[in-house]
């Protein structure tokens, strides 16, 4: 004979939890809400430790008050309050989840549907978060004839242990009906698992066992899944119900539970069949150790898998299947302080762990995902370290001879020299920054790890400054950032290769120093002047061809007129005078008096606004003669009531 026994069988985490958590409250006048599960076993032994049963909460004299797995609405919260009456929260966290989105949905001006049996008290519970005024649907017939009203929102939700393909056909048929719906699917996946592995061996075995309570139903629901695909399938609520003599040794049979039903009772089914193949087992345990035997057991340092129940203020509760829920404050959760868990996880997600305490001091398991990922870290640095590949970490901080680094959640140590291919005076530069690194140093025992970028940069650099010159051609346009300011010009970067502009070539006009027209910085487009890739030099222009100020010179500026000039500059022959950027004429000393001068400085002065006669434009090569003395003698010639002495017009004489 074969037996497979389902490995979910059995207590579920909210059932478990609850009655560990009544053993743990047991006293003389202590009393569960309502029945702390469906089945009678558990009610029996609850009551031989002394816990009784209270319907009401109505002139209830109770030094203690267990609330089941299944949750009460907010006025018994209220209640015992108001009566003074002390309590122990056994709620199942997976419906603690749905009370809150139902108040929340609710509080916003939605109508709440819930998937489920209107009489379970899950259901009850459920429906006073939502003032009692829940649609409430439990099959196909329902739903379709549910009077809903199409201008309304909807925010649906369904009983933990609801069959899920039935779920879905509902939802199905509701999205139908309603345009704005909400959907929660809140079936707990332990209901989900439980019954697709009770399908999966009902589907191969010749006989189906399916142990818990009548009144149960989500063993209901186990059984008419499993009647559908065997149709040797039997539900009771213990094996002393079931005539063995059907069975014969060649015989496959499976055998699954309910979410309430105890270990003691799986243990004694799977006794008794088994006696029928000469192979018995030692049940000589009480009921108690059978549960703690279906709890998990934790121990600092061990590494588990849970799902998220609650995200709250940035720390996350997660469901381990043990007597406490864990918590992962937020700085145990990632190495960047930047990370929000709400925005990485949802309740329902499931995450792998690091025990970090088993007791933090409040009855939670202190977990953290951020030492996890630095043990995974440790493990991939070492990696790297060994094949010589590249790890991505992000710079946190400036220490002492360099940068702290995390990469992959450990912390690396940069050294300054190892930062870039070329000397840096301010780290800070690189703080909040990721970027790829080499590990050069790697002792797990001392928990060093030296890596660096210095080679990566370097390698990249060439390829780049490659590709700069490989594309770049004389004439073109180029767009860049001015990298570094010197006395004769600016050097630019241009994505890989510096260029350099030469003073001369950053303006028409006279330029003194390069920053009076650039900064370190700006974005610039310029003409490339010249390339030469065997000495890595490239020449570039600020100047634009188009915006030349010496085209059309002749026609700007033609001999014989009068134009007005700023004096810019003193040669020994003479004065220079800017008629606009870009443009100097000449004054000869010749031409600036109508006197012999000596010194051009002596007529002349720095800024001074003159009027000067165009003598002659040499466009080819840049040169403009000009004239001061040709407008001062018009000048004289035209000014009333003055004579020209007579040695002075006939020089001859």
């Amino acid at each position: 004979m074969e037996i497979i026994l389902a490995k979910s069988a059995g207590f579920c985490f909210g059932v478990s939890r609850a009655v560990k958590m009544a053993y743990e409250n047991a006293g003389e006048n202590v009393y569960t809400y309502g029945p702390l599960a469906h089945n009678n076993d558990v009610i029996n032994d609850l009551r031989e430790k002394g816990i009784k049963i209270a319907d009401s909460i109505e002139g209830l004299q109770a030094d203690k008050l267990i609330l089941r797995a299944h949750g009460v609405g907010p006025e018994v919260y209220k209640s015992l309050e108001e009566r003074n009456i002390e309590f122990v929260d056994c709620t199942c966290p997976c419906v603690k989840v749905i009370h809150r989105k139902v108040q929340k949905c609710f509080n916003e001006g939605f109508d709440i549907i819930i998937i489920g049996d209107a009489n379970h008290p899950e259901i009850k519970a459920i429906n006073a978060y939502a003032d009692n005024k829940s649609v409430i649907i439990g099959n196909m017939e329902e739903a379709q004839s549910a009077e809903l009203s199409i201008d309304r929102k909807y925010c649906l939700v369904g009983q933990t242990t609801f069959n899920r393909n039935l779920f879905e056909e509902i939802t199905d048929v509701l999205k139908e009906k309603l345009e704005h719906l909400i959907i929660y699917n809140t079936i707990c996946d332990a209901t989900r698992t439980r019954q697709e592995e009770a399908l999966k061996i009902a589907g191969k075995v010749d006989h189906m066992i399916v142990l818990g309570d009548k009144k149960s139903s989500n063993t209901t629901k186990l059984y008419e899944i499993c009647k559908k695909t065997c149709k040797n399938t039997y539900f009771i609520e213990s094996i002393s119900e079931l005539e063995l003599n059907i069975f014969n040794s060649f015989d496959k049979i499976g055998i699954t539970a309910g979410a309430s039903t105890p270990p003691a009772i799986i243990k004694e089914a799977i006794f008794r069949m088994s006696e029928l193949d000469n192979n018995a087992m030692n049940t000589n345990q009480s009921f108690e150790q059978m549960l703690n035997e279906s709890l998990v057991t934790l121990h600092t340092g061990d590494i588990v898998k849970g799902t998220v129940i609650q995200i709250v203020n940035g720390e996350v509760s997660v469901n381990l299947g043990y007597k406490s829920d864990g918590l992962i404050p937020r700085g145990e959760f990632s190495d960047n302080p930047d990370v929000n868990p709400s925005e990485v996880l949802k309740e329902g997600d499931e995450i792998e762990v690091f025990v970090v305490r088993v007791n933090d001091g409040d009855g939670n398991v202190l977990l953290s995902k951020k030492r996890l990922e630095m043990q995974k870290g440790y493990t991939e640095l070492e990696e790297a370290f060994n094949n010589k590949t590249t790890v991505k970490g992000r710079v946190t901080e400036v220490v002492k001879g360099g940068l702290i680094a995390t990469v992959k959640g450990v912390r690396v140590f940069i050294p300054s020299s190892q930062i870039s291919g070329r000397f840096v005076d301010d780290l800070n530069q690189f703080v909040g920054k990721d970027y790829n690194f080499n590990v050069l140093e790697f002792d797990r025992q001392k928990r060093r790890i030296v890596a660096g970028r210095k080679e990566l940069v370097q390698t990249e650099e060439k390829l780049k400054k490659e590709a700069v010159f490989n594309n770049i051609e004389v004439g073109q346009k180029a767009e860049g950032t001015v990298s570094r300011l010197v006395d004769f010009g600016a050097f630019v970067d241009l994505g890989g290769a510096d260029g350099l502009i030469h003073i001369s070539e950053m303006s028409w006009g006279r330029v003194k120093k390069a920053s009076d027209v650039l900064k370190e910085g700006d974005k610039v487009t310029v003409s490339v002047l010249n390339v030469d890739k065997e000495k890595g030099k490239i020449s570039l222009s600020l100047k634009d061809v188009i915006e030349n100020p010496w085209n059309n010179i002749s026609e700007k500026y033609p001999v014989g007129e009068i134009v007005e000039g700023k004096v810019v500059r003193h040669v020994p022959f003479g004065a220079f005078v800017e008629l606009e950027p870009g443009v100097d004429g000449l004054v000869h000393i010749s031409q600036i008096a109508q006197k012999h001068v000596v010194k051009a400085e002596d007529e002349l002065k720095i800024g001074e606004i003159i009027k000067v006669k165009v003598m002659e434009v040499d466009a080819e090569n840049k040169k403009i003669s000009l004239s001061k003395k040709e407008v001062d003698g018009i000048k004289a010639e035209d000014a009333p009531g003055e004579e020209t002495p007579a040695e002075e017009a006939n020089p001859e004489a």
